[in-house]
């Protein structure tokens, strides 16, 4: 039975620690018990992937991009401009003191086949990816996953369905990437689907329910900067990752998205998350306002349960394929865990 970030019981206790910033150290374990380095740190860090600045086609300068989501509580950004790669130095030495924020190189390697978009996100490449071409989706698509590999980086898939371009059924044929926009906080990449398509989470759960494990990101893809507040325009701050790694540096930031160790979001905030080889607890950061409803979701999106208290714990039966959750608060904002693979 295969298993995604099921965690021994020490293990749970040092991540739900860390995720309230305390650091702790246990003694060392037998192989077959230890599922971290022992006396490992691992703390939770708030992240855009996906944002433009004046270097393809957005309206600002990389320092005032890093600058808004350094003041908007994030811990790291990926400037991720269309085939361009935004140097980092300047801006992590301008941005980063004391290791508070961290800026990652990043680039939207953006090709066509004919009349549909293909853009694959490198996340901490070494250089400039250049288009690859091809002759189709899959084929575009591919190669460009590859070239982004060679140039050592992380590649996730971004907004399947804009333009309608990338199907579910493309990305199933896909090797070498597990990262794909769930949600894309652009207002014109259709993430709900429509007119008989099937929007990001249907796809998700249907190549989860096939054997292909891909995890979810949600992200900004900004634009705009200039107009806070104009639903009309891609703006920042609409959705990001909340990424659980051993510490604020581009290889293990990009390492724990690709191993599926974050959630993603849309406002919704969570205290604590925890998974062992029986259960799924989750506990939100409630807002007065507002009430929260948890569903946990399995083979082709079946609802496996609903709770609607905070925390929110599913026991395994032992016969799912897999189990994610989703948090739904009751004015439209979303999170997303990842599934655990059983």
């Amino acid at each position: 039975m295969r298993r995604a970030r099921v965690w021994s019981r020490p293990a749970v206790f040092v991540a739900v620690l860390a995720l309230y910033g305390v650091t702790w150290g246990f003694r060392t374990l037998p192989a077959s018990v230890r599922v971290q380095p022992p006396a490992a740190t691992y703390h939770w860090y708030k992240g855009n992937t996906h944002t433009h600045t004046l270097n393809s086609d957005g309206d600002s300068t990389p320092d005032d991009v890093v600058r808004w989501y350094r003041e908007h509580g994030y811990r790291f950004l990926v400037l991720s401009d269309h085939n361009f790669v935004t140097s980092v130095d300047g801006l992590n030495a301008l941005h980063g003191a004391d290791e508070q924020f961290l800026v990652i190189k990043g680039e939207e390697v953006s090709d066509r086949l004919e009349d549909k978009p293909v853009h694959i996100n490198g996340l901490d490449v070494s250089g400039k990816v250049d288009p690859q071409r091809g002759r189709t989706i899959v084929d575009v698509t591919q190669r460009n996953i590859d070239a982004i590999r060679k140039a050592g980086g992380v590649p996730h898939v971004n907004h399947p369905n804009y333009e309608w371009a990338i199907s579910g059924d493309d990305l199933q044929r896909l090797e070498r990437v597990k990262l794909f926009e769930v949600y894309n906080g652009h207002h014109k990449v259709n993430n709900l689907g429509g007119g008989g398509v099937p929007g990001m989470e249907e796809v998700w759960d249907r190549l989860l329910s096939n054997g292909r494990v891909m995890y979810g990101v949600a992200d900004d893809d900004a634009h705009v900067f200039k107009q806070p507040g104009n639903p009309d325009v891609p703006g920042p701050g609409r959705a990001w990752v909340v990424v659980r790694a051993e510490r604020l540096a581009p290889r293990s930031i990009v390492d724990a998205l690709e191993r599926g160790d974050f959630y993603a979001s849309t406002g919704v905030e969570l205290t604590d998350y925890q998974v062992t080889d029986k259960t799924i607890t989750i506990a939100i950061k409630e807002q007065p306002s507002s009430k929260y409803r948890v569903q946990f979701i399995g083979a082709k999106g079946r609802l496996l349960k609903e709770a609607t208290s905070s925390p929110a714990t599913y026991a395994f039966t032992g016969d799912e394929k897999y189990v994610r959750a989703k948090i739904l608060e009751s004015n439209g904002r979303v999170a997303w865990t990842q599934p655990v693979i059983r």
